[in-house]
């Protein structure tokens, strides 16, 4: 089953957690945070907890959408969107991965969008995530 390696309720993530689970990976995590930081200033940063189907996850919000979520799991981690249909076209006439596109053009389609989720389990997504955040921002 796919769920984070948090799964207590009464305990939200810190980052000494995320920094031990994670372990190499945590730069990355931090790489992406810090790439919506920079674009977006001052986002709102926070731990959701679903259920406990799913465990704790974080997103990093704008003022009224999240821009992406970063789901912990054992060994890796995964990032999150949900793209409009703007920013899905502007996705597959980009230049991004054409694995990630794939998943996309399949993505179930839903009233706020399409939802798109990478497994990081090294730094080869990184540079498309990032340009994935500069779609995001964008639209």
């Amino acid at each position: 089953m796919d769920i984070s390696i948090f799964t207590d309720k009464a305990a939200e993530p810190t980052p000494k957690d995320l920094r031990e689970q994670l372990a190499s990976l945590y730069p990355l995590w931090e790489q992406i945070a810090e790439c919506v930081r920079k674009k977006y200033p001052n986002p709102k940063e926070e731990w959701n907890y679903p259920g406990k189907n799913y465990g704790w996850s974080f997103r990093l919000k704008d003022k009224k959408r999240a821009i992406v979520y970063l789901l912990p799991r054992q060994g890796y981690f995964k990032v999150a969107f949900i793209f409009g249909q703007k920013a899905t076209d502007q996705i597959m006439a980009g230049d991004i991965d054409a694995a990630i596109k794939e998943d996309l053009a399949g993505a179930k389609k839903y009233a706020e969008g399409r939802g798109l989720t990478t497994e990081v389990r090294n730094a080869k997504p990184i540079n498309d995530i990032e340009k994935l955040i500069d779609i995001k921002i964008a639209n």
